[in-house]
């Protein structure tokens, strides 16, 4: 969790419940932009009675449209990846929500510090079972962009993910950096992890995401579980779309 109150009589979310309510709740006090950010990307603070974290704020407004994602807002695909993200309980995603902010409707997510000690370059490489997770969670929502920058270790060992604006696609766009569990077998956990997914997909999840999705966006997710479920394998490269985001990082 974020851990920078603006004041001595504020305090950082404790949990991922009390972050949500905070985003949910919360005052926006805009302080700059990602300048390297393909689209419009501000940070923050968000403040409660008691509560202040620092925030990314991703106004609809500001997204530029790109051809191959032309339903919907990539603010929807994150909070859709947010959705799926506490579905599998493997919190990849940090606490995201959708809501109002100064320049409109638009995602807000809670800012996460990694590790700053960690050699991103040599960790991606890592036979590491939170990365292993992600490798699964990418193959779910069919991320087109997970980039080094887009992983973020952390201090206790857990590993977020961020930037999902571009996942969810119908047609085959999986490109990553994390290969390296390529055709091998799905873990128990993991195979667990599906099963609940594909039932909550035909009921309360699927509705949820119906709400930010396309029908066909919806089935297609549902037939990757499926698929994955049938082959009980992680994904191999499918030659139809670079295996690999540019840039790695």
């Amino acid at each position: 969790m974020s851990e920078q109150p603006a004041t001595p009589d504020l305090r950082a979310p404790s949990d991922d419940a009390e972050a949500l309510c905070l985003l949910n709740e919360g005052d926006i006090d805009l302080e700059g932009r990602l300048l390297d950010a393909s689209n419009v990307t501000l940070v923050g603070t968000i403040r409660t009675g008691t509560l202040a974290a620092e925030c990314v704020y991703k106004p609809v407004a500001g997204e530029r449209p790109l051809w191959d994602f032309p339903d919907g807002t990539l603010a929807g695909r994150e909070i859709s990846a947010f959705l799926v993200s506490e579905a599998t309980g493997w919190r990849v995603v940090p606490p995201t929500v959708l809501r109002e902010g100064p320049f409109g409707p638009g995602m807000v997510q809670l800012w996460i510090d990694g590790d700053d000690d960690v050699d991103l370059a040599a960790f991606v490489r890592r036979d590491d079972p939170a990365l292993r997770r992600m490798a699964v969670y990418d193959a779910v929502v069919n991320n087109a962009d997970r980039k080094g920058g887009h992983i973020i270790p952390m201090p206790d060992g857990h590993v977020y993910g961020v930037d999902h604006g571009i996942c969810f696609s119908t047609d085959p766009k999986l490109r990553t950096l994390l290969w390296r569990w390529a055709g091998k077998p799905l873990t128990a956990e993991a195979l667990e992890v599906l099963e609940r997914l594909a039932d909550e997909l035909r009921s309360d999840l699927g509705e949820q995401l119906h709400e930010h999705l396309t029908r066909t966006e919806v089935r297609s997710t549902q037939k990757r579980v499926a698929e994955l479920l049938r082959t009980r394998k992680h994904p191999e490269p499918s030659g139809e779309w670079p295996a690999l985001p540019w840039p790695p990082f």
